[in-house]
């Protein structure tokens, strides 16, 4: 098994042996394929030497050494696959009914079990799909909240019979948006007041969509009308308070303000998860079930010394200590220098690059 230097290495190579960083932690396992990103992650720890496979030397692989990193990434894993026929489905059936009677809940339970199988796989803060099209982006939210929302059942000790619910409370909640005028949805300036009243009707509307739908529970239909409800009263539509909330609401809400941040849009770039993690922190006062996000925060920075991140000046670290009081803001050393994160404000987690 040859060691050669980084130099070189070429894209498409697989690792030999694990590659270990000087602080001691693994930065890339065994059978790893090199791409532009672990290239720039070698170069990034000054890894000198590489332990690769023996090559088999082909004329397409060493002609184009892109060729190799698009055959890698082209097929999809279990959770993709299975994401993509929920996406597809759910936009299939949002742009053909509008009337809640037809909608066919059994195929798309289904769909969503099939899904929801694959968990264990899926990483809130790593897990993004690309978005074509603000039409796009109504789905990948929906089926977003649907996954994130039935692990937050699952974090906050709901019982077994509830996740489903949840996961559906999630993938319905925005409904109601299939009867808003798409000039207003997808508006990329602000909305007048009236527009804005007519946006938030999309609470009412998705209840109306949904009460007569003998398949799903209350909670589900609940969530379409209440997601917008705030603990402290100043949400709408009702203006409802604590524990009048719906739990599957009061879920599914964090995880929908965690996606509609985190997600790229058309005329928006995406923000950081771990500035959108501190945003629910402060929500979490009066805004959002303050248990219900320090499950959602413990459980999705529960990172491993080791872990490589990217930090917004974009330079490549990996994270040696983590605060149980600041968990979006741990200890990265950077090439040997540490930065404390809850002491340097200005600097901030952009992306993890590898767990």
């Amino acid at each position: 098994m040859p060691s050669v230097a980084l130099s070189q290495v070429k894209l498409g190579d697989r690792i030999g042996q694990d590659v270990v960083t000087s602080l001691g932690g693994i930065l890339f396992h065994k059978g790893r394929v090199v791409t532009p990103r672990e290239y720039e992650i070698l170069q990034a720890f000054l890894i000198s030497n590489v332990d690769i496979e023996p090559r088999e030397e082909t004329a397409d692989r060493s002609a184009d050494p892109k060729a190799s990193e698009n055959k890698e990434s082209k097929p999809q894993n279990s959770l993709e696959a299975e994401y993509d026929k929920m996406f597809k489905l759910l936009k299939k059936i949002y742009s053909t009914n509008t009337s809640g009677f037809g909608l066919p809940i059994l195929e798309l339970r289904m769909q969503l079990e099939a899904l929801l199988k694959h968990t264990k796989d899926y990483n809130i803060l790593t897990f993004s799909p690309r978005i074509v099209s603000d039409d796009d982006y109504i789905f990948h939210n929906s089926v977003l909240c649907a996954l994130t929302s039935y692990q937050l059942a699952q974090w906050n000790l709901f019982p077994h019979k509830d996740w489903i619910p949840v996961a559906l409370a999630g993938l319905f909640h925005d409904i109601g948006n299939v009867r808003i005028d798409r000039s207003k949805l997808f508006k990329p300036t602000a909305l007048t007041p009236a527009e804005a009243e007519e946006m938030k009707s999309h609470t009412i509307q998705g209840y109306n969509l949904l009460k007569n739908v003998a398949a799903i529970n209350e909670g589900v239909k609940l969530t379409a009308l209440q997601h917008h409800e705030k603990i402290d009263g100043t949400g709408y539509p009702s203006g409802l308070a604590g524990d009048t909330i719906h739990p599957y609401a009061r879920i599914v809400a964090v995880a929908d303000i965690f996606h509609a941040m985190t997600l790229q849009r058309v005329y928006r770039k995406a923000i950081s998860p771990y500035l959108v993690l501190e945003t629910l922190q402060k929500e979490s006062f009066g805004k959002l079930d303050p248990l219900y996000v320090r499950a959602f925060i413990e459980k999705v920075t529960q990172f491993h010394n080791g872990t490589v991140v990217r930090l917004s000046d974009n330079r490549i670290g990996e994270i040696v200590f983590s605060d149980r009081n600041h968990p979006t803001r741990p200890w990265v050393s950077v090439n040997g220098t540490i930065i404390n994160l809850t002491t340097t404000h200005q600097l901030h987690i952009e992306s993890i690059i590898q767990r």
